[in-house]
């Protein structure tokens, strides 16, 4: 199949993924817990409408050796603008635990941390992967945590999955969103309370084109499907929203995960980097930082 190649060979009688459709469940009007400002809302309408969504890019030569020699330790946490942001973000660094720790305040406000590299870059073949994966685990959950993904550019102060081409799962609600600025929708009885301790995966399946949380190392089912298609048009980053006292751990792959059909290959972020699907313009035209984007 031209969309997704096992080992290097294509299989016969492909079926597509499915096309994008809004999930079935009635989308909330308003917020079960937490509501963002109409002037916050509007501000966001009009980012969206003035920064159209990257192209996907090539990474630099310089980053594709990080991942080589790292591997899924390479990927961090960008810190956002401190206009909102109270709080830290440290990286692993060599010999550390694998795992970006982050720490927000009670002063915080709403801010989306996205991923610096992208979990799946569009213009990279998939080498025959099934998906992509991270958790976070919870230590402590005063505010507000949600955990999704997103395109850039992104509202930094908006939560993931209220604004264009992002999903979020929110912790407080138990809510998920894609593209949705109301009230969310209700996912699944399996999730009734997130407490410290507790892990939350996000993932993404390639033959099914669907976004799908894990709790504790148990999958959920699909949140929604038919997304982020075609693929080859999106670069796609981990997408975290933070309000409020909190402190949680971010594992690209660097430790091991809870979900374990997570640590075999066919799951993690490094392996899809390296194989040219396409071009987005020049050969030359890679990836920029992400504080020169912003």
């Amino acid at each position: 199949m031209s969309w997704f190649q096992r080992k290097g060979k294509q299989a016969a009688h492909a079926i597509p993924p499915p096309q994008w459709a809004p999930a079935p469940e009635t989308s909330h009007v308003f917020g079960l817990l937490h509501e963002a400002t109409d002037d916050e809302y509007t501000a966001a309408e009009k980012f969206c409408a003035n920064n159209p969504p990257e192209a996907p890019r090539l990474l630099p030569s310089d980053v594709v050796d990080r991942i080589a020699a790292e591997g899924c330790r390479a990927w961090g946490i960008v810190t956002p603008p401190r206009s909102r942001f109270a709080g830290r973000v440290q990286n692993d660094s060599k010999g550390g635990p694998g795992v970006v720790r982050v720490v927000t305040d009670t002063a915080c406000q709403d801010t989306c941390l996205l991923s610096d590299l992208p979990l799946m870059a569009g213009l990279y073949d998939i080498q025959g992967k099934t998906g992509m994966y991270y958790e976070i685990k919870i230590n402590r959950m005063d505010g507000i945590i949600a955990v999704g993904t997103s395109c850039r550019p992104y509202p930094s102060w908006r939560l993931p999955g209220w604004n264009r081409l992002s999903a979020g799962l929110h912790l407080d609600d138990l809510r998920k969103f894609f593209e949705d600025p109301d009230g969310g929708r209700d996912y699944t009885d399996a999730l009734s309370r997130i407490v410290s301790g507790d892990t939350i995966g996000c993932g993404y399946e390639f033959s099914t084109s669907s976004i799908f949380f894990t709790y504790n190392g148990y999958r959920l089912p699909p949140a929604f499907t038919g997304v982020y298609l075609p693929r080859h048009r999106h670069d796609v980053y981990a997408a975290i929203g933070v309000e409020g006292r909190n402190e949680f751990e971010v594992n690209f792959g660097g430790d091991v995960f809870r979900w374990k059909e997570a640590n075999e290959w066919q799951w993690r972020v490094e392996g899809h980097v390296g194989r040219l699907t396409g071009s987005s313009g020049s050969a030359d035209d890679e990836l920029p930082a992400y504080s020169v984007v912003q």
